[in-house]
């Protein structure tokens, strides 16, 4: 119902890229091109300096985007309004989340949410911690969920679960016969890690600061983007790693990983993270609900 060339304009402004834009859109970059000079032919002034490759708003497009941002949040709202008038929960809904969390939590949450809000579309980005929270913070998604501490002060965090990370190597490694994994343990051995950014790796990072360790005292034979790169370059002898718990289930009952529990433990929060600022949509409202209902019930089980 907005108008689409105000919608196309709000996300090349925001986003200061069509290539972006129209990825975002799912449209193509001509597309989006085209939206843009029919709104600069109706002001009759250009909303964009391009140079060198980059662009950036002029003085009348700065003026618009300020508008932009006024108009397609009213349009949420009475659209949020009117649905929850009519018993209506439908709608877009683009969540994003880091790599462990959305290979090997979100598949089951996801599945029964569309069960039961089967009028909400999802689009799910993919990237480590660090990408989610700039995208929540360039509203490139409505909300993230992510593995290690934010930092801007104007996002909201709501910690919904808690991750425990274990330690893990080949079934025939020495220290698969150990009860429990210490930091000490870590010393010499090849270490598979993360890439920078991970949230993952932050969190191995303060649990060796706990033990008076640092990374660089880890012998960092490889380090990957995403944990199956982990766990199988533990599973081919690369070196030993440290990862979720919910990542292992397969390879523990193949028998093909030895996970042991580290001491002291090492658990971790999953947060959904918004902006503060933001107006919810009543899909992001149920959807935010129903992640912590799944959360509770799935804490219940692990307790059992």
């Amino acid at each position: 119902m907005a108008d689409r060339r105000l919608q196309v304009f709000h996300t090349v402004a925001r986003l200061l890229s069509f290539t972006k834009a129209a990825e975002t859109l799912h449209m193509t970059q001509p597309a989006v091109t085209f939206q843009i000079r029919q709104l600069e032919e109706y002001f009759n002034t250009r909303l964009f300096d391009r140079t060198h490759n980059k662009i950036s708003l002029t003085a009348a497009g700065d003026r618009v985007f300020q508008y932009a941002e006024k108009i397609l949040s009213l349009y949420g709202e009475m659209e949020s309004q009117v649905r929850e008038l009519t018993g209506d929960v439908s709608g877009i809904l683009i969540i994003g989340a880091s790599t462990t969390i959305a290979e090997y939590v979100l598949p089951i949450l996801l599945g029964e949410f569309k069960e039961k809000y089967p009028g909400i579309n999802i689009r799910l980005k993919v990237s480590n911690s660090m990408g989610i929270v700039h995208m929540v913070e360039d509203n490139s998604v409505d909300v993230g969920i992510v593995e290690s501490p934010v930092a801007n002060k104007n996002l909201t965090v709501e910690i919904c679960w808690l991750d425990k990370l274990v330690f893990i190597c080949q079934p025939n490694h020495p220290l698969a016969k150990k009860a429990t994994i210490r930091g000490q343990d870590l010393l010499g051995l090849p270490f598979v890690c993360r890439e920078e950014g991970s949230g993952t790796r932050e969190y191995i990072a303060e649990y060796l600061a706990k033990n008076d360790m640092t990374h660089h005292d880890l012998n960092v034979s490889v380090e990957v983007g995403n944990p199956e790169a982990v766990k199988s370059a533990v599973e081919a002898g690369l070196g030993v790693s440290i990862v979720s718990q919910a990542t292992i289930i397969k390879e523990l009952k193949l028998g093909t990983l030895a996970a042991r529990p580290l001491e002291p433990p090492l658990e971790r929060p999953f947060s959904l993270v918004f902006q503060r600022q933001k107006f919810r949509l009543r899909a992001m409202d149920e959807f935010m609900n129903f992640a912590h209902e799944h959360c509770t019930k799935r804490s219940s089980k692990q307790k059992k």
